[in-house]
């Protein structure tokens, strides 16, 4: 089920996430998935490097924070010198990368001390209105509201011998949502449904909204910012890891 726009990255998500103080710290952040981040970093005095495989991607970057340095680059190649960076953030986009190759890259060009931040930001079926919408959904297609997002992932983080002291946090989003938005999210959810069914199956959703509703407020739709964030581990590196002398160095 796509869902409305999403509200800014919660600002204590960012500073649990990221080293203070931020304006001090050199934020390098990979993937165009990462967006919504780099916006929210945008607005500190942070410097920002911007990091995708394709121009595209960096183009996505970009818009949001057009101050940041950009380079197109694999997570895996990144084309730094070590201990660059006080940060790493990795948004959405964990489980999609090779993280036997990714990971040692990552902690390489981190300095010592600093952080690996990765996110993902998910429905929270937790709500009752939302346990009870979900129950509605299913009785069309069991596989409904039943989305994987990536965060088993972590799982290779905390077995990673470059990262230690992985934390976990969530912060909660509330997205507002109204009766005719909750009814077109459901109707293009379910597009090949037959037109009998589909107008049951959004008039029990009109009914559900109706009923937990409290007008003129509208319902919340409900997300989690699931945050993780590691310190890096030089020691298994086989050749000492030096930060550089002067200015920091990149490839474009």
């Amino acid at each position: 089920m796509s869902s409305p726009g999403l509200p800014s990255y919660p600002e204590a998500a960012l500073e649990w996430l990221v080293p203070a103080p931020l304006g001090d710290a050199k934020v390098l952040v990979l993937g165009r998935s990462s967006a919504p981040v780099i916006e929210s970093l945008a607005r500190t005095s942070a410097a920002l490097f911007a990091t995708d495989a394709s121009r595209a991607g960096l183009r996505t970057l970009l818009h949001r924070a057009p101050r940041a340095l950009p380079t197109v680059a694999r997570a895996d190649r990144l084309p730094f010198v070590p201990c660059a960076f006080d940060a790493v953030v990795v948004h959405q986009s964990l489980h999609t990368l090779d993280l036997d190759a990714v990971l040692p890259e990552i902690a390489r060009v981190l300095v010592p001390g600093g952080r690996l931040a990765v996110s993902w930001t998910i429905r929270d079926d937790s709500v009752p209105w939302v346990r009870r919408l979900a129950t509605l959904m299913r009785g069309v297609d069991p596989s409904a509201m039943t989305g994987d997002y990536g965060t088993d992932a972590v799982a290779a983080l905390g077995a990673s011998p470059h990262f230690t002291d992985v934390e976990h946090r969530g912060h909660r989003l509330w997205v507002p949502i109204s009766r005719v938005d909750l009814m077109d999210m459901v109707a293009n959810r379910f597009p090949s449904l037959e037109p009998e069914r589909l107008s049951e199956l959004l008039d029990a959703v009109g009914a559900l909204y109706e009923s937990s509703a409290r007008p003129p407020t509208p319902l919340l739709l409900p997300y989690q910012v699931a945050c993780w964030r590691a310190t890096v581990d030089h020691s298994e590196f086989t050749s000492q890891l030096e930060p550089p002398t002067q200015s920091l160095r990149f490839s474009l």
